[in-house]
């Protein structure tokens, strides 16, 4: 047996993965073997390891894999809420907290450009706008086709590896930057830094996942992705204090932003050397020798996320993936549903969000003016994509929340395609604007549900770049959408944005409704076995990840 049997329409509700809602009555030092008692306990249901034949199958997966955890797997041992609850404290300071640090690291090189060309970077290297569409096509192309080698490299090294290696390397080419000269310095540095920077999201999940549970992980993204929008007023701020460098050495303002900036992110990523454990069990090393956990949390640790989902210990978090695990991973038809969402969602916001300091400052707005005035669309970002993240979480329910943010862009984006007053009501036009990139943003609750439906961690590796890479992809084509001829009220560009944010409404509906077709035929053919035969299929079935029928899709 992997699993027991899920409700077809609510795979997750309730699961308490092993924690009891009493306070141990005495000191909780029991050996890692042995199970706490708890008074007045009951019975965990929402084990899977409490059936003996279960709890061995996955002990003999785990010593086969060599998997890194493996010596503190317990399935009889128990714990209080109030544990639990003091352990998740712990991993969001310890793990969530530097996850976002680097994410801001990263989006400190990835989105300082749009604020370097306010200050009339495009003029002082002799480009056009069509030279700015171009390098950004270049650097997410570049992006894209790094999503899945670096997967790869990150899973047979590791992410605590990887990832610094990776942040350190692209910080180089950030800083690089204060020393362009033309079209050509320009793109090939797009592109350095876009396959420097690709793959690094996913990697980052990869780990975030060794550490929380499916219905936890959301959450996290989403203080994850709340980083996005707090490194936006940051960089604002601060833009406006570096563009006022201009002249300082005979060096332009945004020579300054790129050298500082960069800088910046080579010490998040040395710094991230130091602070990223390969697992829960890996924390103690000669910089730190007590470790972040007591060996009874390593142990709550690890077997909570085992509980949640036992195939997170089906691989060596040093192992490789063999090219016929990458094959069966990619051609998971059950996830492209995901990847089509991931192509098209994210396309409306694009270009009005990519042009955004440029269109201000033909509004009329100065440099320095232009830079602040985009901070009241990142502040309420921050406030619609944690209220989403947690309004998912709460109904339990992926699909239907996350149609939210196509059906608040879809009002905008008519608005700058049939209003009059855009660009001639140039605080009319800001407002639109604001409104529309203050969007409730519906990354989390995607990645997290592709986490999910891939039910093993080979197929999470690549599921996970294969939905990054689908992003970047329609990243590509939103940034032709505003051209040059079409400026300044880009009629044809929005009509082309109203188009694709309807057919991203039709998306997630049709996605809702094939989870909802999968489970039910999952479900049908389940439930035709036997006893017996339900008993055998899961000792038996050579099928992994969400091809075993015994596993329900969430949506």
């Amino acid at each position: 047996m992997s699993y027991q049997p899920l409700a077809s329409d609510d795979p997750d509700e309730q699961k308490t993965y092993g924690s009891l809602d009493t306070s141990p009555t005495q000191s909780p030092t029991p050996l890692l073997g042995e199970s706490l008692l708890v008074e007045d306990s009951v019975p965990d249901i929402e084990n899977p390891f409490l059936d003996t034949e279960t709890a061995e199958y996955w002990r003999h997966v785990y010593d086969n894999c060599q998997y890194e955890c493996r010596h503190v797997f317990n399935p009889k041992l128990e714990w209080s809420a109030k544990e639990e609850k003091e352990l998740v404290r712990k991993l969001d300071w310890k793990v969530c907290l530097w996850a976002c640090v680097m994410f801001f690291g990263l989006q400190v090189d990835r989105g300082n450009l749009s604020q370097a060309v306010s200050d009339n970077m495009l003029d002082d290297l002799g480009l056009d706008t069509n030279d700015y569409n171009y390098g950004h096509s270049i650097f997410l192309v570049s992006f894209l086709l790094a999503e899945l080698p670096s997967q790869l490299v990150s899973k047979a090294v590791g992410p605590d590896r990887w990832i610094p290696m990776q942040m350190v390397l692209w910080s180089f080419v950030a800083i690089s930057q204060c020393s362009l000269t033309g079209r050509g310095s320009f793109l090939l540095t797009r592109s350095l830094l876009g396959f420097l920077e690709g793959g690094f999201i996913p990697d980052l999940v990869l780990w975030l996942s060794y550490f929380y549970t499916s219905r936890e992980l959301p959450i996290r993204l989403s203080y994850f992705w709340t980083t996005l929008s707090v490194t936006g007023i940051i960089t604002s701020l601060l833009a406006f204090a570096l563009l006022h460098l201009r002249g300082v050495f005979g060096w332009e303002g945004w020579r300054w932003l790129f050298l500082v900036e960069g800088s910046i992110t080579l010490c998040v990523g040395i710094a991230s050397f130091f602070m990223m454990p390969a697992s829960a069990v890996q924390t103690k090393t000669w910089f730190r020798p007590k470790g972040w956990f007591t060996e009874r949390e390593e142990a709550i640790v690890v077997n909570r996320v085992l509980r949640d989902d036992p195939s997170k210990g089906d691989m060596h978090n040093r192992q490789a993936l063999t090219p016929k695990r990458l094959w069966e991973a990619m051609k998971d038809y059950d996830l492209w549903p995901l990847y089509a969402i991931g192509f098209c969602a994210y396309v409306p916001q694009s270009p009005p969000k990519n042009y955004l300091t440029l269109t201000l400052r033909s509004l009329g707005f100065s440099t320095f003016n232009t830079n602040l005035l985009t901070i009241p669309a990142d502040v309420i970002h921050i406030v619609n994509l944690i209220l989403l993240t947690r309004l998912s979480e709460w109904l339990n329910e992926r699909s239907l929340i996350a149609i939210i943010q196509p059906l608040w862009t879809l009002p905008c984006i008519f608005a700058l395609r049939f209003w009059g007053g855009v660009v001639e009501d140039r605080w009319g036009t800001y407002a639109i604007l604001i409104t529309l990139l203050s969007y409730p943003y519906c990354h989390a609750i995607l990645v997290g549900w592709c986490s999910k439906n891939s039910n093993n961690v080979g197929t999470r590796t690549v599921s996970a770049a294969l939905y990054n890479m689908s992003v970047q992809a329609g990243n590509v084509y939103a940034s032709y959408i505003y051209r040059d001829d079409d400026k300044p009220l880009y009629r044809r560009g929005n009509t082309t944005l109203l188009v694709i944010n309807l057919v991203s409404i039709l998306v997630f509906l049709l996605t809702k409704l094939y989870y909802v077709w999968r489970n039910r035929q999952k479900e049908r053919l389940w439930n035709a076995l036997t006893e017996e035969q339900q008993i055998e299929y899961r000792k038996t079935t050579k099928l992994q990840g969400s091809r075993r029928l015994d596993f329900r899709f969430a949506h």
